[in-house]
């Protein structure tokens, strides 16, 4: 986490006052360390002399972006008494600590205190350090979520799997296999969170009861497959070593903006072409459009699955047996549902019912874009369902503002993605 002082501007200084906010501060979140975030940043940290972000601050701010705090059992203490101190709930209190007896609580036992409000944000740009804060926050509010390892990124980042449902039918849902199509992290992040606080509650979301969901199908999610170009778009990498290298790659492409043009891994490679799928075919079309070299966008790598995410990808998909997999990118309201000549049984079926919910059209992928991705791999492999979602309009990055019309168009396909197996 970056050190921070006053006049600082970014990312960073949104995860400060969305913190802030949620502690109860009338903060604006523009990304701007100014006079007024400075003052609430004082207020809450009891430090009338200074406005920076050290470790000090993080520690007591990190909680209101993780989503809980630990808390410890004192003598009198009631769930009563312990929520409306902390900002709780009694259902968030029982659903995160199942074990606990309520009439049975003793000084010393510690309990996980969720706070009293949606952990996924609408209003802040997403890195991989806010979407492990989040992993983490769900996983203590919801203890029946699972998560594992789909492997690593070329800097080392995790890239987190979370898991939902007892059902032996398994769909799998990624998002961000390009770094500045971001939008689609949180996207999945809150299906996830809104997912396990319905079915925690014993409610519908998307119009089915999410029990009916949860023991009849198991849902995987891999939030964030590009964690390092991700965080370059969003101006979260601190290691110079690479953001030196990306800037050499990027001045070989004058006419694609840095960062927000960029798409590809941290080593330039883009990892929807790196699936054994038409790759050679792919490899032709990309470097007659010049990309031959490391690029922002649209270079096929040395050979397929050369980059680790994409291989992570790979790995996790033969080691699970997916009935379905959704691939989430931006933008162009579209879902391509093709590859070549397969057509797997449903598929287009299942297709035009995506359409149907999200009013985005179903068309097949072009041709010039049509080959080495995830999706078409996929179909490839196992002549099974495979969707690329193409959420939302505009120039990429999309800002959220966009995000609750994508998410509302959206919520049909996350839901149908599981019912429509049948």
């Amino acid at each position: 986490m970056r050190e921070l002082e006053k006049g600082d501007q970014g990312v960073w200084v949104e995860y400060v006052q969305l913190a802030l906010s949620r502690a109860g501060f009338p903060v604006r979140i523009d990304g701007r360390l100014g006079e007024q975030t400075c003052a609430f940043l004082q207020e809450f940290a009891g430090n009338g002399q200074n406005c920076q972000v050290g470790s000090a601050q993080w520690d007591t701010l990190l909680p209101y972006l993780k989503g809980y705090q630990i808390y410890q059992v004192k003598e009198g203490d009631t769930l009563w008494n312990i929520v409306a101190r902390m900002n709780s709930s009694i259902q968030r209190l029982t659903t995160a600590n199942p074990t606990v007896d309520p009439s049975n609580l003793y000084a010393g036992m510690r309990l996980f205190v969720p706070f009293d409000f949606p952990l996924v944000s609408e209003q802040v740009a997403y890195t991989s350090f806010l979407t492990d804060w989040i992993l983490e926050g769900l996983l203590v509010r919801y203890p029946f979520l699972h998560e594992e390892p789909a492997g690593t990124s070329v800097m080392g980042r995790n890239m987190t799997v979370i898991r939902m449902g007892e059902g032996k039918k398994r769909v799998f849902y990624n998002a961000s296999f390009h770094a500045n199509e971001w939008i689609t992290t949180p996207v999945l992040l809150k299906f996830a969170e809104d997912y396990a606080e319905a079915f925690a509650r014993g409610q519908q979301i998307g119009g089915t009861p999410a029990s009916w969901l949860y023991y009849g199908y198991h849902l995987t999610l891999l939030p964030l497959v590009n964690p390092d170009g991700v965080d370059l778009v969003n101006g979260a990498l601190d290691e110079q070593k690479y953001f030196t290298q990306a800037q050499k790659i990027a001045a070989g492409y004058p006419d694609i903006p840095f960062p927000e043009g960029w798409k590809a891994n941290i080593e330039g490679i883009d990892l929807n072409l790196q699936f054994p799928a038409g790759w050679e075919l792919a490899k032709e079309i990309k470097y007659m459009q010049g990309y031959q070299t490391p690029a922002p966008r649209d270079f096929v790598g040395e050979a397929p699955l050369t980059a680790p995410e994409s291989r992570a990808v790979y790995d996790y998909t033969i080691a699970n047996d997916f009935a379905l997999i959704l691939a989430y990118h931006t933008q162009g309201e579209v879902i391509y549902w093709k590859y070549q000549d397969y057509e797997p049984e449903d598929s287009y079926r299942i297709a035009r019912y995506f359409g149907e919910v999200s009013g985005y059209a179903v068309e097949e992928t072009p041709g010039a874009s049509g080959n080495a991705g995830y999706k078409d791999w996929f179909i490839q492999a196992y002549n099974r369902p495979g969707y690329t979602i193409e959420a939302g309009l505009g120039t990429n990055p999309l800002q959220m503002d966009q995000f609750a019309k994508i998410y509302e168009d959206n919520l049909g396909i996350l839901t149908g993605g599981m019912t429509q197996l049948g």
